[in-house]
């Protein structure tokens, strides 16, 4: 939380092109939540005008001994005054900068809870796309930085700006895969067969959906879509995941526009908590969205308490006289707001179940649901075990988009594996792990890769941005070398993954009773062993052999 951390809004090689999902940037910096290399993705509108501003990156470093914000107006740089948008939440503060600066002006910023450097802060941008992993709201906040405004009208420098607008209408028609889920109903069609594979975490990872959590239908698609108003996309998006709600004037009263809640918010918010009420559920997304909260880690924060309050580590006089009982939604919205809000026992909230765990005491910890400080998203290592590596090898701990093997178009040779075996993914995994790294630092957005005919229209869109001829072999030496570089500040910083204490209910010891994944236990020694030798790291240091680091290029660093 020192001056002396960095923080970075970095666009990638094709965001703001003609390249179909070229719409994000990401946030980094050194995490405070877990202390590792930390980073969030985000989508909205404000990379590729920041990309129209002039700038393909912006650091910070140091602090302000008052709020401030950055203005890019095409090239030009301003740091003014923030006074008046402090204590501002997110979307009255992007109206408040778009009165000042005009409708065209694009907004990052961060709402009160970044301002109380809340370590599962967020960045917001477009009053609903977050930046929310890492913590990286809260070094914002540290900085007295409010936002970071960008105005643009240039264009981004590219080799053939031709041939990228004929091939975005080329491959436009051929967008297939998961191009029909998303279009249509975005990440809450999947909430409901998710959670019943055992997939959504039910009850603080610690429950069964149809014994625990017979109401699942209650967060079905009907019950979400029947509150949409209308579609929402990210800039210049032809799959529009998102979408915006109708107003709502019952016990939960939001104006229309609001974003609607995604699939990782319902389930944290609702399966975890056993919260089957979908309007609480809007209520608390709009919640974290304007405070500027992760709705992942947020919601892990509101099923620990309920999970504490339950087996009486803590009560009533704990909670400021709050029933955090399951499935009492009610509760579930009072204590957001608690710890949006940094008040009572929320204030514990605040930075994560592991830094709350440590200030309650009482063996709290053994409700914990974290790696190395970061909760997980809604996918469990049980049922998919590239997440089971994953969370625990990626650099950023708990990080689900760096394995997805949907996210790998065809074209890209992964290793063949068995799903229900634990040897004989090493190399699959690292060819997943090493493409999604590549990708983000394209600046791609993962659902329209996931919608890609062929990977042949990614190295298209790069050929004619760039000019370079890149081949898929290139491709995943460049993500290699990302993923190499963020374990080695890890390591510089003293942190060696193997090491990381998790969760048993995450890996099944004990194994489940009931259920798609009773009997299941994570053969977590297998899967990291295979990783690391595919990874050419040792198996018990970790660090990446002399010749892998040759081998990518990095000398200076062996």
């Amino acid at each position: 939380m020192g001056p002396e951390n960095t923080l970075g809004f970095v666009c990638g090689l094709l965001t703001g092109t003609q390249a179909l999902g070229g719409s994000r940037f990401s946030v980094v910096c050194k995490s405070p939540l877990t202390g590792t290399w930390g980073d969030s993705s985000c989508g909205g509108n404000f990379g590729p005008y920041l990309r129209f501003a002039g700038y393909d990156a912006v650091f910070f470093t140091g602090s302000s001994e008052k709020p401030v914000y950055l203005l890019i107006d095409n090239g030009k740089t301003e740091i003014r005054d923030a006074a008046h948008l402090w204590g501002k939440d997110t979307h009255e503060t992007e109206d408040i900068i778009r009165r000042e600066l005009g409708r065209e002006a694009e907004v990052a910023c961060i709402g009160p809870s970044g301002e109380k450097v809340s370590l599962i802060a967020a960045v917001m941008t477009d009053k609903g796309r977050a930046a929310g992993r890492s913590g990286v709201g809260a070094v914002m906040g540290s900085k007295k930085l409010k936002a970071v405004v960008v105005k643009g009208s240039m264009k981004v420098p590219v080799m053939d700006a031709d041939r990228l607008s004929r091939l975005r209408k080329d491959y436009r028609p051929q967008l297939h895969g998961l191009y029909e889920l998303f279009h249509n109903t975005g990440t809450p069609g999947v909430v409901v067969p998710f959670a019943r594979i055992g997939d959504a975490p039910v009850k603080n990872w610690n429950g069964v959906c149809d014994i625990d959590f017979p109401e699942i239908e209650n967060l079905g698609l009907d019950a979400v879509m029947s509150r949409v108003e209308r579609k929402y996309g990210c800039y210049r998006c032809v799959v529009a995941c998102g979408a915006l709600m109708k107003e709502s004037t019952g016990e939960y009263h939001y104006g229309p526009g609001v974003h609607r809640p995604e699939y990782e918010t319902i389930s944290m918010f609702g399966t975890n908590c056993l919260n089957d009420n979908i309007e609480s559920i809007i209520k608390v997304n709009d919640i974290c969205n304007r405070y500027g909260l992760d709705t992942i880690s947020a919601g892990a924060c509101i099923s620990f308490a309920i999970d504490l309050y339950e087996n009486r580590v803590i009560t009533k006089e704990d909670t400021g006289g709050i029933e955090m009982t399951w499935g009492n939604h009610r509760s579930i919205v009072t204590m957001l707001e608690k710890l949006a809000n940094r008040e009572g026992f929320g204030d514990i909230l605040a930075d994560g179940t592991r830094a709350a765990a440590r200030k309650i005491g009482r063996n709290a910890e053994d409700y914990t649901i974290h790696y190395h400080g970061q909760e997980p998203p809604a996918h469990n290592p049980k049922l998919q075990y590239g997440f089971a590596s994953c969370y625990r090898m990626d650099a950023t701990p708990a990080r689900h988009t760096r394995w997805h093997a949907e996210f790998v178009p065809k074209g890209v040779a992964v290793p063949d594996f068995a799903l229900d075996a634990w040897t004989g993914r090493g190399e699959a995994q690292k060819v997943n792990v090493v493409f999604n790294h590549a990708v983000e630092s394209f600046g791609v957005c993962l659902f329209v890769l996931a919608s890609y005919p062929h990977v042949d229209a990614l190295l298209s869109f790069l050929k004619a941005a760039t000019g370079w001829d890149i081949t898929v072999e290139e491709v995943l030496k460049t993500g290699e070398r990302i993923g190499t570089l963020r374990h080695l500040f890890n390591l510089r910083e003293g942190f060696n993954p193997l090491t990381y204490s998790i969760s048993g209910r995450l890996t099944g010891n004990p194994p489940m009773k009931e259920g798609p994944l009773a009997g299941i236990a994570v053969d977590e020694g297998t899967l990291d062993r295979e990783f690391l030798q595919a990874m050419d790291w040792d198996l018990k240091t970790t660090e990446p052999s002399r010749e892998k680091l040759h081998y990518l290029g990095l000398d200076e660093l062996v």
